[in-house]
């Protein structure tokens, strides 16, 4: 048994994510201990482990579907961008600090990366039977070749085999995985032992010569085709995969498409959820006439709230105790009257629809997984009053709540939430809110006009989400293992 696997792409978007998923599934179906892995991670979506650390959601999904508790080992490196170049770096779960792409590459990765990676990964390798690993972007980007660790560097580290994945779906399948493996040092070419065409359309015959081709070529097998799977439900890695959406007759919420949204994934239960049209818009004439409107996470809320004056989005005051508002982490600081930034920037003004003031003294980040109970009755909360929620927070800055703000939970700080006098503007810092189904039903009763209605059927208790990431997971599992050869890998 092969102790390490490293799933690359020709491209971003070309299925690693789901691939390394599956593969983690079917080793876990077969009775080994598995784990995921991906050495750098650049995402906004991230989520807490157990232990309070932050990892791409990726591999907190990939964990799910390995069946075993996420840990910062799964991702080291957690790059967060914050825009200009800039990005956060999260190093085993922590905030290492804030770093251009170019010091990132010269400094970052020659020592403290590439053993951060050697460290996660000898601690993987004591603990479990397989390690699935997961590239970056492109194996073949020739001018990172020396500083790449996010693919066959970690793959050598590991003692990998590696599966290159060729995404159809783009067009030019043959000449992107000729183009990538020509690219490969040769070293590194050695050990692909086969390529995964993903994402096929149509009847598989007709690209019989093509692999014939293209394994004559390369000297390297087509492993498989996979179809394209249609209405699978799991969470975007990338903000890439939000689609402008029209209203249709259901309760219809905006989420404000910030330039730096982060964690989006928490509105997923919302935008599956039959009653509810979800739209992320960009411009305010976009916002018609909601139900309700939501200013998601971002990773500068400073920025984020300059760029929201600049469109015009101020306008949502206009809102105010006629729909819900609410806003999610950063949202929620950009709700508030003042964002204080210390000695840097000064302050800045928010929108002025809930009493709180948020302030960024220090360079700390609070990251840890929560629950609380509903203390407040009334508005959005009509009916919730004992009722538990659940989630976890993952963001910079301290806020404070003023005398005209209205706590929310049972723990009577400003950490979970806060609403205004009726309750119908309200700011949390918890992720994952919408997934507890007391909140999510109260809420999407509260702004339906018919909560009976669902234009295809789905309704209360409808939308477990771990239950739907399960059925997913386990449906590309199903189709991976009849669809590609994996015999190789079970070989001494």
């Amino acid at each position: 048994m092969k102790k390490a696997l490293m799933v690359v792409g020709t491209s971003s978007f070309a299925g690693k994510t789901l691939i390394v998923a599956a593969l983690c599934r079917i080793f876990r179906n077969a009775g080994l201990s598995v784990t995921p892995f991906k050495a750098q991670n650049m995402s906004l979506n991230s989520a807490v482990t157990a232990d309070g650390r932050e990892i791409s959601r990726a591999q907190w999904l990939q964990a799910l579907a390995a069946g075993v508790e996420a840990t910062a080992d799964m991702n080291p490196i957690l790059l967060k961008p914050m825009g200009k170049g800039v990005s956060q770096v999260v190093l085993f779960g922590w905030p290492w600090g804030d770093i251009c792409a170019g010091d990132y590459y010269r400094s970052f990765v020659a020592e403290t990366g590439r053993a951060a990676v050697r460290e996660a990964l000898g601690r993987l390798a004591n603990r479990f039977d397989v390690i699935v690993m997961e590239g970056a972007g492109s194996p073949a980007e020739i001018n990172l070749a020396d500083r790449d660790i996010a693919n066959l560097w970690a793959a050598d580290a590991a003692d990998a085999d590696v599966i290159l994945v060729a995404d159809i779906e783009r067009g030019g399948v043959f000449a992107s995985i000729y183009g990538t493996l020509s690219l490969l040092e040769l070293k590194y070419r050695k050990r692909v032992k086969g390529v995964i065409i993903n994402k096929f359309r149509g009847d598989e015959r007709l690209l019989e010569p093509g692999i014939s081709e293209i394994e004559s070529l390369t000297g390297v097998p087509v492993l498989g085709v996979l179809p394209y799977i249609e209405g699978l439900r799991l969470p975007e890695e990338d903000s890439q995969g939000l689609r402008a959406k029209e209203a249709d007759g259901r309760a219809d919420v905006v989420v404000l498409r910030l330039p730096r949204i982060s964690n989006f994934t928490d509105f997923d239960p919302l935008e599956l959820d039959g009653r509810v049209s979800l739209r992320y818009i960009t411009h305010p004439e976009e916002l018609g006439n909601p139900d309700a409107i939501i200013i998601p996470g971002t990773k500068s809320t400073v920025d984020d709230l300059k760029w929201m004056r600049e469109q015009g989005f101020d306008s949502i005051q206009g809102f105010k105790g006629k729909i819900p508002i609410i806003g999610v982490c950063g949202g929620y600081q950009i709700l508030g009257r003042e964002i204080v930034e210390g000695g840097r920037s000064g302050v800045h003004r928010g929108l002025g629809l809930l009493d709180v003031d948020t302030s960024f003294e220090s360079y700390s980040k609070k990251t840890l997984q929560v629950s609380g109970t509903v203390d407040a009755e009334g508005g959005l909360f009509q009916g919730l009053k004992g009722a538990t929620i659940s989630g976890y927070e993952i963001h910079m800055g301290e806020t404070r709540l003023g005398s005209g703000a209205r706590r929310v939970f049972a723990d009577g700080g400003a950490g979970l939430g806060a609403a205004d006098a009726d309750y119908m503007t309200f700011g949390t810092y918890l992720h994952g809110l919408f997934d507890s189904p007391d909140f999510r039903e109260a809420f999407i009763n509260f702004i339906v006009k018919d909560p009976t209605s669902s234009k295809d059927g789905e309704g209360r208790g409808a939308v477990d989400m771990p239950e739907v990431w399960d059925h997913a997971i386990s449906q590309v599992a199903e189709t991976v293992k009849n669809r590609i050869d994996l015999s190789w890998f079970y070989e001494e």
